[in-house]
């Protein structure tokens, strides 16, 4: 059920989760894959430390709930220095023949030392009722931290990916500026020789200051990706890497009517929710427990008196503690407790409907992503061959500039529609898989 829990715990003990590490998780240079990245995320990012931490409280309060099992000691020790009020000290130092004994002190000591032990023999099930909840909610906090870590991973995708669509929009825009380059220095010749005007030349130019100056936006786009990226790890202090090239088209196998049966079956919110309902239950009953009486046993040893070592004597007892009346405090309770049952309930059917939406939502997503790969592959074909074909007519001095600067215009654009189309596709994988609750 708590698929990566384990690695997570594991990570824990070998990687400390301190800025300092940065550098020696990712090293100068590095190449990172889609891989890498995940387990990076899984030892840095820090809402998956404080989910992994609320998961140790959790742990923590179930062994709370369970010392109620155990018999309670205590022990205590004191010391006095008493000096009795004037008043008192009078009467008690006057004897009854009217004198006034001269052995009396007016101060003295007191030791008290005490051992109790108390032990819970039978409260009507209100421990184990305890004990069952805070069960319940570690396993919700469990499943809550499987929820975390997908929207982390969720995150890293998508950050991974939009680095590599950003790189390669930078190579489309250095294309596009060797093209234009080429280009310009075709109208020189020609206006050299004079065969094209000086128009030729000057559009050239412009088309390729134009160029520049989206190689400079595509190289600023793959620095915000590249932060964007670490701040998704977790690192955001991290050295310079690479990342290895994964955009790819890879095609999806997996019928709408399995992702919804997956996703019923794994999300971890909706597990969430489950054990929360379950512990919602259990509440009604320990609510119920306010009614019933509750059977303790107690021993103690206790040693009182005036010098270091007084008196000792000890008592031994079992009591029966029946609440009569207590303002109709268990009964709102136990309503209480049924209304937090109910909203439970709802929560969970709620949940359900949104996790099939996200499911729909994200399936639909991937197959109009997996359309556009389709289209926009035949779109960069044709914007080649038609480029291919300006750029010809040009050099054989029957084309035109404009011509040439619009058709290397829509060759880019398509190659750039490709890579959306690429990189959507990606992301719309990983919104099913995180929709569906697998990894």
């Amino acid at each position: 059920m708590h698929r990566i829990i384990p690695l997570v715990l594991f990570i824990a003990f070998i990687v400390p989760f301190s800025a300092e590490g940065q550098e020696t998780i990712i090293k100068k240079d590095e190449l990172l894959t889609l891989q890498r990245c995940v387990e990076i995320a899984l030892m840095k990012h820090p809402t998956i430390v404080a989910a992994r931490n609320n998961v140790l409280a959790s742990r923590s309060r179930v062994y709370e709930a369970q010392s109620a099992y155990y018999p309670q000691i205590a022990a205590n020790a004191g010391y006095s220095r008493i000096r009795p009020l004037t008043g008192a000290q009078r009467v008690v130092s006057t004897g009854i023949d009217g004198t006034s004994p001269q052995n009396l002190q007016s101060s003295y000591n007191q030791f008290t030392g005490n051992v109790t032990l108390s032990q819970n023999i039978y409260d009507f099930g209100k421990t184990s009722s305890q004990v069952d909840i805070q069960k319940f909610g570690f396993d919700a906090s469990r499943a809550d931290l499987d929820t975390t870590i997908d929207q982390v991973l969720f995150s890293v995708k998508q950050a991974y990916y939009g680095a590599l669509q950003a790189k390669r929009n930078r190579d489309v825009a250095e294309d596009t500026v060797k093209q234009f380059q080429q280009h310009l220095e075709q109208a020189k010749g020609f206006y050299e020789v004079g065969t094209k005007p000086k128009f030729d030349v000057t559009k050239a130019e412009v088309d390729l200051s134009n160029a520049r100056l989206n190689l400079i936006k595509a190289e600023n786009s793959v620095k915000v990706a590249k932060v964007t990226l670490n701040n998704a790890l977790g690192v955001p202090e991290a050295p310079d890497y690479l990342i290895e090239d994964n955009l790819a088209f890879q095609k999806y196998e997996m019928t709408f009517q399995q992702a919804i049966e997956t996703a019923y079956k794994n999300r971890p919110d909706l597990q969430s929710l489950l054990w929360k309902r379950m512990a919602a239950e259990r509440s009604v009953d320990f609510a119920r427990t306010g009614f019933y009486p509750a059977l303790t046993g107690s021993a103690s040893y206790n040693r009182q008196g005036n010098t270091f070592l007084p008196d000792e004597g000890w008592t031994v007892g079992v009591g029966l503690t029946f609440p009569i009346f207590s303002g109709f405090l268990t009964k709102n309770q136990v309503e209480e407790a049924k209304a937090n049952l109910a909203v439970a309930r709802a929560n969970e059917e709620t949940l359900k409907q949104s996790v099939h939406l996200d499911v729909q939502q994200a399936y639909l997503n991937l197959s109009l992503a997996e359309d556009s790969i389709n289209n926009t592959r035949l779109t960069v074909q044709q914007a080649t061959e038609n480029f291919e074909i300006a750029n010809g007519r040009y050099t054989a001095g029957v084309g035109n500039p404009i011509e040439v600067t619009d058709a290397e215009v829509s060759l880019a654009n398509a190659r750039t529609g490709h890579i959306q189309a690429l990189y959507d596709y990606k992301v719309a994988r990983a919104s099913l898989e995180r929709a569906m609750g697998v990894k």
